[in-house]
């Protein structure tokens, strides 16, 4: 069997991925590991298997390392204009109830 079949592909794309010219997905990534037997972070240790600061970190292509950063960044604006959202929404809620009451107030002392 070869490693496109063990990680249902095609072998060209795991040609792509060899050569350079593709990068997978997570999810490929994993099977990919999981066909060779191994950890999926090895495959982002540089050639020497240490990093400068003398530690085996993953060191990550750029391209990858920029759709991290802006997925990130997406994330983090959704959740803060939600919160945001969420706070002034609370707000007119309180001031509605404020302005419903004192109508009210009015009215029963009409």
């Amino acid at each position: 069997m070869t490693l496109a079949e063990y990680c249902d592909t095609s072998p060209g794309y795991i040609a792509e991925i060899e050569a350079g010219r593709k990068f997978p997905s997570p999810e490929m990534i994993d099977k990919i590991a999981q066909a060779l037997r191994i950890d999926p972070y090895l495959f982002f240790i540089n050639q020497k298997g240490i990093s400068s600061d003398n530690r085996n970190t993953p060191q990550l292509p750029y391209t990858v390392k920029k759709q991290i950063k802006a997925k990130i960044k997406s994330a983090i604006k959704k959740q803060v204009k939600t919160q945001i959202t969420s706070q002034i929404n609370a707000q007119v809620n309180l001031s509605m109830k404020e302005v419903f009451s004192e109508i009210n107030k009015i009215l029963d002392n009409c």
